[in-house]
């Protein structure tokens, strides 16, 4: 009988044991340790970066879209309306190639997915099968030796008290492997509900894609028969550069005029400044008591002379100084002109977006926005020169220290010259032409260079 017994004691213990450590090392155990971390994405932008990428292409595309069916009121085609349909075309590039990066996100998750959905399915069937090797061993030990008999054959209190916990134990672990069964089962069905999901997604994105791509056809067709419209108008398009071109020069030489005259002033503002400053000075010597005549002779020595006036760049003061490291420490970031557009036209020589052959010089950038768009101060500073120019329409020039920003191609103007203004102040409404468009030409100086402009604003 003892052996028996004990050969019912080792087997207890030892699937006990078994068992612990079967729950301890099952897939599942494994799974839960290493739950909630994801596979580094190596600096790739995530899912939720790209959905929000993808909104501000689609608002872009909107704006876009309100500026180019402002230039197509008008029956006949215009660089403006071309440049309008290129902006979008771009854009919508853009939308494409963000649904395939989200695409490709969503294909390497639905993967990431369905192998955590067979690893799942593979636990559970563990599972169910150590349980079924449990349950056989229980039946057979019942049939063998009765529990009752198994604990009243100990032969002291204590090793009573051992076999008793020992059955407890085995019970608790039944109870714990097919509540880890049932929690295994209601993974996998959320698993596979979140798969269901992503494929759900997946689809739609795909609609998407292919209903975006159709738009980018439709939007080339469209280039392609403005441009077609516009190869017919050659002669009308020569004698509109040609004008253009008159219309910066003639800009050009009001910015040189300006910038000239205002090195002057401050060269003459700087030398009354000195002046006074060398006259007090005498004046404080005179009335000072006498001192021996090397003490005077190394006093008069001593006094600096005043710099020579500047002829190539501002004189500044402290103040102005100040403003023009500002405005200097603001390089690529400072405040768009208008707050919805697009650059139709670039800083520099350039193309012509129709003509063959023929080269464009651009001192700014033009930005093409929405009729009536207001026109504001991209930085604090004050208003230089208010002025209108044939081809041009109304200008407006800001003083920023050393630094000036010119706005032409303003319909209406609400500064004065003088004026100080700030950042975001509204200075004008921007020009529609009468083909529809509206747009705004920006340019950046420092004293007399002429800077690129895309340099100094912030991304949109």
């Amino acid at each position: 009988m003892r052996g028996k017994n004990s050969r019912s004691y080792a087997f207890y213990g030892l699937l006990i044991a078994a068992l612990f450590m079967a729950l301890s090392n099952s897939p599942l155990a494994q799974r839960r340790t290493s739950s909630g971390s994801r596979p580094s994405t190596n600096g790739k932008k995530t899912k939720a970066q790209l959905e929000r990428e993808r909104r501000a292409t689609l608002r872009r595309i909107r704006e876009t879209s309100r500026i180019l069916a402002q230039t197509q009121q008008q029956k006949q085609a215009s660089i403006g309306q071309l440049n309008a349909l290129k902006e979008k075309l771009n854009v919508q590039q853009g939308v494409i190639k963000n649904i395939s990066s989200e695409l490709k996100y969503i294909e390497s998750d639905v993967q990431q997915t369905e192998t955590q959905v067979q690893r799942t399915r593979q636990s559970l069937e563990q599972l169910k099968a150590e349980y079924a090797r449990l349950i056989y061993a229980s039946s057979k030990t019942a049939n063998s030796y009765n529990r009752i008999m198994f604990l009243f054959a100990a032969e002291s209190f204590n090793q009573f008290m051992l076999r008793l916990r020992y059955i407890r134990q085995y019970s608790e672990v039944r109870r714990a492997q097919a509540a880890q069964i049932s929690n295994t089962q209601q993974h996998l069905s959320q698993q596979l509900t979140g798969l269901t999901e992503k494929k759900q997604e997946k689809s739609s994105l795909l609609s998407t894609q292919l209903n975006e791509n159709r738009n980018l056809i439709t939007l080339k067709t469209q280039q392609d028969q403005v441009v077609t419209k516009l190869s017919r108008q050659e002669e009308g398009l020569r004698q509109e550069l040609a004008e253009r071109q008159q219309a910066v020069s003639r800009l050009d030489n009001l910015i040189a005029e300006r910038v000239r005259e205002e090195i002057a002033r401050a060269a003459r503002v700087a030398a009354a400044r000195a002046a006074a400053r060398a006259a007090a000075n005498r004046e404080r010597a005179a009335n000072a008591p006498s001192r021996s005549p090397g003490a005077t002779s190394r006093s008069s020595s001593s006094e600096a002379e005043p710099e020579p006036a500047r002829t190539d760049r501002v004189t500044l003061t402290p103040e102005t100084a100040v403003l023009s490291s500002s405005f200097a420490e603001n390089r690529g970031r400072l405040l768009w002109p208008v707050s919805r557009g697009f650059i139709s036209q670039p800083f520099g020589r350039h193309p012509h977006p129709v003509l063959k052959n023929v080269m464009v010089e651009n001192r700014g950038i033009d930005i093409q926005t929405s009729a009536g768009e207001p026109a504001r101060a991209v930085f604090d500073g004050k208003v230089l020169t208010v002025a209108s120019i044939a081809g041009m329409n109304n200008i407006v020039m800001i003083q920023h220290g050393e630094y000036f920003t010119v706005y032409a191609k303003l319909r209406s103007v609400s500064v004065s010259e003088g004026q100080q203004v700030k950042m975001r102040q509204p200075i004008g409404t921007v020009y529609t032409s009468s083909d529809g468009t509206t747009e705004l030409q920006f340019q950046v100086w420092r004293n007399s260079a002429n800077l690129n402009p895309q340099n100094w604003i912030g991304h949109k």
